[in-house]
């Protein structure tokens, strides 16, 4: 599989982009499941499904540019096709000495937002779930970890090195519309339905005073590249007391909507985004 992604690689963006058009229509006509999950999450945000339609084609695509983004050599930028919009909410973020911490949906490119980010801000350091197949999770590794960028596993061990991040003024990347596991997260509404959300974001910016600022990675037509927009900052946050998480929680799920709204025809809306959590493993826990 390494080998299969190696090759791809070369590929250029374009023909790696139409490969994965045709994947995600694929998995779409082959699945009812994924078919009723999509329609559902789209009615739930309101939204008519013409303007969600797009997002069949861009799941495919997110797959088809992973080896692009995973085997690029650590010393070669991504940032040539990548078009910035917001720096100045970063500096100003950084500038007030207590850290950053991006956050963003699965919407568009959200394996180049870190490395993009990284790149521009670095040290970061991001958290991830490692997949359950041995050798994707150490390709997952491998891809992942580059110059300016560090990843931490979901447990206790990475939690504790985020807040250490954050108190040396440097920042954090995570995505917060996936359901953690039990324990870990908040019933909080969802484009208007209870939601399990992650708390983690929330108790990074309670707990250490960081700006918080969400972050989108929109992929361009044609395979032109990628326009990666970085928010202004969650001001509402700042007046919270430290106890009131589901306030936070709350306030971070109406960014990642509005950054869906933004661009509905590349969020995975096959998602099970109001399941129930699952059981956590042992070395899994919230700080």
């Amino acid at each position: 599989m390494i080998h299969l992604f190696r090759f791809l690689s070369h590929w250029p963006l374009r023909a790696l982009h139409a490969l994965g058009a045709g994947l995600g229509w694929l998995v779409w006509w082959l699945s009812p499941g994924y078919r009723r999950q999509f329609r559902a999450n789209v009615a739930q945000a309101g939204l008519a499904f013409e303007s969600a339609r797009p997002a069949i084609g861009e799941a495919g695509r997110f797959v088809a540019e992973l080896p692009k983004l995973w085997m690029r050599p650590p010393g070669e930028s991504c940032l040539g096709n990548v078009r910035i919009e917001g720096k100045g909410h970063a500096n100003a973020a950084f500038a007030r000495g207590k850290g950053v911490i991006f956050f963003g949906p699965h919407c568009g490119s959200f394996e180049l937002g870190p490395q993009a980010l990284a790149e521009l801000y670095g040290p970061i350091t991001a958290i991830y779930r490692p997949a359950r197949k041995p050798w994707l999770a150490r390709l997952e590794l491998l891809a992942r970890s580059r110059p300016g960028l560090a990843v931490v596993p979901a447990s206790l061990s990475g939690i504790r090195q985020m807040f250490r991040t954050l108190k040396s003024n440097q920042a954090v990347a995570l995505l917060t519309d996936q359901v953690p596991p039990d324990g870990q997260g908040l019933w909080a509404p969802f484009f208007g339905k209870p939601a399990y959300t992650m708390t983690l974001a929330a108790r990074l910016a309670l707990q250490s005073g960081a700006v918080v600022l969400p972050v989108s990675c929109e992929r361009l037509a044609q395979g032109q590249g990628y326009f990666l927009k970085i928010w202004p900052p969650l001001a509402a946050l700042d007046s919270l007391p430290k106890s009131e998480l589901l306030p936070a929680v709350t306030i971070i799920n109406q960014a990642i909507e509005a950054i869906v709204m933004s661009q509905p025809g590349q969020y995975l809306w096959g998602y099970a985004r109001y399941k129930q959590p699952r059981q956590p493993h042992a070395d899994e826990g919230a700080p």
